[in-house]
């Protein structure tokens, strides 16, 4: 994988300071065999995980620059995941999730995860008629067919509620909608941004332009990942780079810095099968 990423600034910057998370961790289902970033202009940079898990890059720069590139290069070995493990009754769930702190800091909403009445009401539904591993899987699957993927219909400030309700969005706000709803109904569940092969009948080797994507994991025992997006499970396409409770505390990149306003992102992302 290939992901290049950065900003072209309005002016002359003096100095900037920033922080990417953008090279995936070995975890359960992916073991990182190679992962490197680079920093143009070249900087010192000090690597250290997050309190969720995430490796993150933190940099400075201080000498005058008017663009900021980072690219981050990584060859990752990705195995089957098991969706099969069987979850917890809703008498067990709660107890379940107040006794680990992975899980129920989970719990609480976000203003970007908050749900819409509407949305409640459907969990609700799903929650009286099933166990919550499937009632988390059925209110995902709701979420994919009620919203459309429209790439550009929203930004990184969008909430779950304005997403609702125009009915489309990208990724991020599938994911946050997906959150807000499972819970509402007391299931944990979390944020992961990484990236997605969007062609499983590509050749092997041959590099195909992708995305930075989302998806949801919830807690139902154990950890189930599910792409509501694209209504999959997460598998051997699915490459995971963080965690979060959404994706203020995954952005690929953020940072600080003194010139003059206004500044333009660019992102390419580029993956390629090597088997």
């Amino acid at each position: 994988m290939r992901h290049v990423t950065g900003y072209h600034y309005g002016g002359e910057v003096t100095q900037s300071y920033n922080e990417a998370r953008m090279l995936p961790g070995s975890d359960d289902g992916q073991f990182v065999l190679a992962a490197n970033l680079e920093i143009s202009p070249i900087s010192s940079s000090h690597g250290y995980v997050d309190y969720w898990g995430t490796r993150v890059n933190s940099f400075e720069i201080l000498t005058p620059h008017d663009r900021l590139s980072l690219t981050a290069t990584s060859l990752v070995e990705v195995v089957r995941r098991d969706h099969a493990a069987p979850g917890l009754s809703w008498d067990d769930l709660a107890p379940a999730a107040r006794a680990s702190v992975d899980s129920v800091e989970q719990l609480q909403q976000t203003p970007l995860t908050e749900p819409p009445d509407e949305l409640r009401e459907i969990a609700r539904a799903a929650a009286a008629d099933l166990d919550p591993c499937a009632a988390a899987r059925a209110v995902c699957r709701e979420i994919h067919d009620r919203v459309a993927y429209l790439a550009g219909s929203t930004g990184v400030q969008t909430t779950a509620q304005e997403a609702w309700a125009q009915g489309r969005g990208v990724c991020q706000d599938i994911a946050h909608i997906a959150i807000g709803a499972l819970r509402s109904i007391g299931v944990p569940a979390r944020y992961v941004s990484g990236y997605l092969h969007p062609d499983p009948s590509f050749p092997v080797g041959v590099p195909v332009t992708g995305e930075s994507h989302a998806w949801v994991e919830w807690f139902c025992g154990s950890w189930h990942g599910f792409d509501p997006t694209n209504d999959l499970d997460i598998g051997e396409r699915h490459v995971l780079v963080g965690r979060g409770r959404d994706y203020t505390d995954v952005a690929p990149l953020r940072g600080i810095y003194a010139g003059p306003s206004g500044s333009r992102l660019f992102v390419e992302v580029e993956i390629t099968r090597e088997a």
